[in-house]
């Protein structure tokens, strides 16, 4: 893998509801309307008007996307991906992956040159942080690879400790 991905991608600890990107990814649940951690925060932040145009999307299937608008975020767009709840199972990996791909392919799309991504699937779902981040960072990688100087993506990490999961993985490519 070339250097390009690479300085493209970063990783920080913070709110992904305050970040100033394109779009920030929701982890979301099927339906769309709201939950708990990351979706409940977003949604809380975006407004009302979040859960009204969710509605509108009529649920998502896991490992898929859909796009919103980001209304009171400074974002200007929500993407929404349903994340697997994790079993062990070889579906799990390939689930989690078309989330990141599904994601960064509404991106382009919508002519977007940054996204914020959360841990998807690492909290109630269960996901192990090592294994998801391994995952987060090699599809976008690879998708990067195929797009180059189109995106910047930033992965919005919770804890410290996740932070220096997801950099010692960055810097071992």
């Amino acid at each position: 893998m070339g250097e390009e991905p690479l300085k493209n991608m970063k990783a920080i600890v913070g709110d992904i509801t305050r970040v100033d990107v394109g779009a920030i990814v929701n982890a979301a649940n099927k339906t769309l309307l709201g939950g708990g951690g990351v979706d409940g925060a977003i949604h809380r932040a975006a407004g009302h008007q979040l859960l009204d145009a969710c509605r509108k999307l009529n649920g998502c299937q896991t490992g898929e996307a859909k796009i919103t608008k980001g209304f009171n975020l400074p974002s200007k767009y929500v993407i929404h991906t349903v994340g697997p709840v994790y079993r062990g199972r070889s579906e799990d990996k390939i689930l989690l992956a078309n989330c990141y791909r599904n994601s960064l392919a509404l991106a382009i799309q919508s002519n977007l040159s940054s996204i914020a991504f959360p841990a998807i699937s690492c909290g109630v779902y269960g996901y192990p942080l090592n294994k998801a981040c391994e995952i987060a960072v090699t599809t976008t990688a690879d998708f990067l690879t195929q797009y180059p100087g189109s995106l910047k993506v930033s992965f919005v990490l919770f804890s410290a400790t996740n932070l220096e999961i997801y950099n010692e993985f960055l810097s071992s490519f």
